[in-house]
């Protein structure tokens, strides 16, 4: 089932004000009191926006049981990803299951997961079909004003929310003298934003665990799990992703075929997220058991290969791999062996490759590594901005839309359909 943007900002609201209502109420009754659960200052708990959202667009396709395994699996990876995000952003902990059995570093419960799931199938099947119905009933001009008020109460509300965020972290004082422009109710005011943000996470979130700070190194490169650090493991993954899988197809089909997912330079873009993401989730369990490192891996791996697939295909229109003639499929999308292979590939990077590249990234002049890093920003944004509009060119020129603009003669002329098919072999029109 397709959705179009205005739709899904019309499920995110409302499942975001659900969310707060369901919160605040269990919350309330649990403390005996009033109790925000939002995140943000107004009623919205955008974590249950986003988490329907992200179960609606990679989830509308399932049918049977598999919409409800399915289900399951996303909010148990929805949870134990934001957890950890969380934890990485704010060094602290939001809510925490380690007191009951079958959790998942405290931020996934298996049973709050199958109960979840029941709801997220019935959200799929029968819920949002009703909802777009019933937004589809409603003045277009209505629908617009109210979206368009929402969106920008919610941006002004999250801005306000980094703001309170950042003063949290810093000496109140000093930050006032910082820029002496401001006036006294301006700073006032930030400092009443900063007071009800802050009192109010600490009443939402009771059981807020400090988690300890990694200190960034002034003498190491790019030390720990540094933003530097992932971005050198996205570039060096994508492109260790492409010639691992180039050299597979050479294997097995006795072909040479590019595997790459831009135009410029054998890089899989799909590898290098899944290294730089795994990598960041996985960091503070690498002295965990081979077998929890498979687990994960397994289950990390196919639903992240789960969500490329959609995502590519919603955006791009085309299909870039197709498992259908493999057994223990799931839709042409996933097959069970290839799930085992992002077991095995998490226990091996983690345990073996991973400490060894980490050490030899780490050993590079601190200003020559920024030097670097910054011209692979430039150079990696440049080559996904092209490699996207070569492809939704290539899309219009299979719809015969004709290039009336300058960047799509641009595209026609440097990346035309045979230049294509020789980047993605495998590339299928949708």
């Amino acid at each position: 089932m397709a959705f179009s943007f205005i739709e899904i900002l019309l499920l995110f609201f409302l499942y975001s004000f659900i969310g707060w209502i369901y919160e605040t109420v269990a919350a309330a009754v649990k403390q005996k009191r009033f109790v925000n659960k939002g995140l943000v200052n107004l009623p919205f708990c955008t974590l249950y926006g986003g988490a329907a959202i992200f179960i609606t667009v990679f989830g509308s396709e399932l049918q049977g049981i598999w919409l409800y395994i399915g289900s399951v699996i996303m909010i148990t990876v929805f949870k134990w990803v934001s957890g950890r995000l969380i934890e990485r952003i704010y060094h602290e902990r939001w809510w925490d299951y380690s007191n009951k059995r079958w959790n998942i570093d405290g931020y996934a419960h298996l049973l709050d997961s199958v109960l979840l799931g029941i709801a997220a199938a019935a959200m799929i099947k029968w819920v949002n079909p009703l909802l777009l119905k019933a937004f589809g009933m409603l003045p277009h001009t209505l629908v617009m004003i109210v979206l368009w008020v929402l969106a920008v109460a919610l941006v002004l509300d999250i801005l306000a929310t980094l703001i309170a965020w950042y003063g949290k972290e810093s000496n109140v004082k000093q930050w006032e003298n910082v820029d002496k422009w401001f006036t006294k109710l301006t700073v006032s005011l930030s400092r009443r934003i900063h007071t009800g943000v802050d009192k109010r996470i600490r009443r939402a979130y009771p059981d807020v665990k400090q988690v300890e700070k990694a200190k960034a190194s002034d003498t190491v490169f790019a030390a720990g799990c540094s933003v530097y650090k992932v971005l050198w493991l996205f570039v060096i993954g994508a492109f260790l992703g492409d010639i691992t899988e180039t050299i597979y197809c050479r294997i097995t089909a006795g072909i040479w075929m590019s595997r790459s997912s831009v135009v410029w330079g054998p890089f899989s873009i799909v590898w290098g997220l899944a290294i730089a993401v795994f990598t960041v989730l996985l960091y503070k369990y690498k002295d965990s058991s081979d077998r929890v490192l498979f687990f994960a891996g397994t289950v990390l791996g196919g639903a992240y290969e789960y969500v490329c697939s959609v995502f590519t295909e919603i955006v791009f229109g085309k299909v870039f791999w197709d498992y259908s003639h493999i057994r223990f499929n799931l839709g042409g999308r996933i097959n069970l062996l290839y799930c085992f292979f992002w077991g095995i590939a998490a226990v091996v990077w983690i345990k073996g490759i991973y400490p060894k590249v980490s050490t030899w990234i780490e050993k590079t002049p601190i200003k020559l590594g920024k030097i670097l890093s910054w011209i692979m920003i430039v150079f990696m944004c440049c080559n996904m901005v092209v490699s996207s509009m070569a492809l939704i060119r290539s899309t219009q020129r299979q719809n015969n839309i004709p290039a009336e603009h300058t960047w799509q003669k641009i595209m026609d002329e440097r990346f035309d359909d045979e230049r294509l098919s020789r980047i993605y072999p495998n590339a299928i029109e949708k």
